[in-house]
């Protein structure tokens, strides 16, 4: 490889890249893994927001090169899909479980056995980050650590129950159409994004419009009607033993569930980011904002970047980009604090 001052260098012969695809059977029926990596290093698990899967929710993050040199230097990656959300999905059988949040929690914990892992890292966006969190809360030593993006943990409030109400009607007599495009587009991304009369949408809203069209309208159904019953889980945040990473974007409709997250948390283990001009899928939306705070949690638990990957000057990595409180030893290392950094949405 040749030598750039500007450029990020990853030695792609020494990481797999070729992601596999598993159909793994459970008690609660059959869900799909997609495996990257090598299954010798320890395990990432990531799972989606309602509605969309890896490529549409994880692929902006992981396909930065930074991210990619850092995450995949040191895990394997294991994504899971929501029942009836992966790639090519059928319609799910009327004899399939209907699952509640509990149920896919456990689910989790059956694939864990399937794939013989022990403690695993998590990654969850919005509905995933909530799974994944009563996931650690029944598991308690199964999981290393927690990044949550977005994240909620109490009931639907009122606003966001009527949404999904509509959402569960439309979804059942009218299917994925426009309108329920436009309210989950709504969930996911800021207007910045979205677009306007004068502006046009993003390429990653446009992209993530063609992909919600490819989903089975009664699979979505099923899960948005387990996270629209969902248990306030705050009382259990106190049991998780781990170490908690929380992104949230500042225009996030789901911004005060995570700050009430964090409140909640055990502040010596936890930190939180905020994202500024930003929605909720951080990993799409903004996934440059992430790799600083990423790789500082990660270092508490003996991860590092590859030694041959050179970062740019005018990279996210760069020092300049972020607050100087991420590089107190007390904030991102041993022990974590809790911490409040907001990112510019320009680099």
């Amino acid at each position: 490889m040749g030598d750039s001052s500007d450029s990020v260098s990853v030695d792609m012969e020494t990481i797999s890249v070729a992601g596999k695809e598993h159909l793994v059977k459970t008690g609660y029926g059959s869900v799909s893994v997609v495996v990257f990596g090598d299954q010798d290093k320890p395990a990432l698990i990531t799972y989606p927001d309602l509605a969309l899967n890896y490529v549409s929710c994880f692929q902006g993050v992981f396909f930065c090169p930074e991210a990619f040199s850092l995450l995949l230097h040191n895990f394997c990656i294991y994504h899971i899909s929501p029942p009836g959300h992966e790639l090519g999905a059928s319609v799910m059988s009327l004899d399939d479980p209907v699952l509640s949040v509990d149920d896919l929690a456990d689910q989790i914990a059956e694939v864990l056995d399937y794939f013989r892992l022990g403690k695993v890292m998590c990654m969850g966006v919005t509905a995933g980050a909530y799974i994944l969190t009563l996931f650690a809360i029944k598991y308690t030593q199964r999981v290393m650590g927690l990044i949550l993006i977005s994240p909620l943990c109490k009931a639907p409030s009122w606003t966001e129950w009527l949404c999904n109400k509509v959402m569960t009607n439309l979804l059942y007599f009218c299917g994925m159409c426009s309108l329920v495009k436009e309210l989950l587009l709504l969930r996911y991304f800021s207007k910045e994004v979205r677009g306007s009369v004068e502006v046009p949408e993003s390429d990653v809203v446009q992209a993530c419009r063609r992909l919600l069209g490819e989903r089975q309208s009664p699979n979505v159904l099923r899960l948005l009607e387990a996270i629209n019953e969902r248990p306030d889980i705050t009382k259990g945040l106190r049991k998780l033993q781990c170490r908690s990473l929380i992104f949230v974007g500042e225009n996030s409709p789901f911004h005060s569930e995570a700050l009430h997250m964090t409140s909640k948390l055990d502040r010596r283990f936890s930190a939180l980011v905020e994202v500024q001009a930003c929605g909720s899928m951080v990993t799409e939306e903004q996934p440059d904002a992430m790799l600083i705070p990423l790789e500082y949690f990660l270092m508490g638990f003996g991860f590092y970047r590859p030694s041959q990957c050179n970062v740019s000057p005018r990279s996210p990595l760069s020092p300049t980009s972020i607050s100087p409180e991420l590089f107190s030893p007390e904030s991102m290392g041993l022990k974590l604090k809790p911490i409040k950094t907001r990112f510019s949405g320009e680099v």
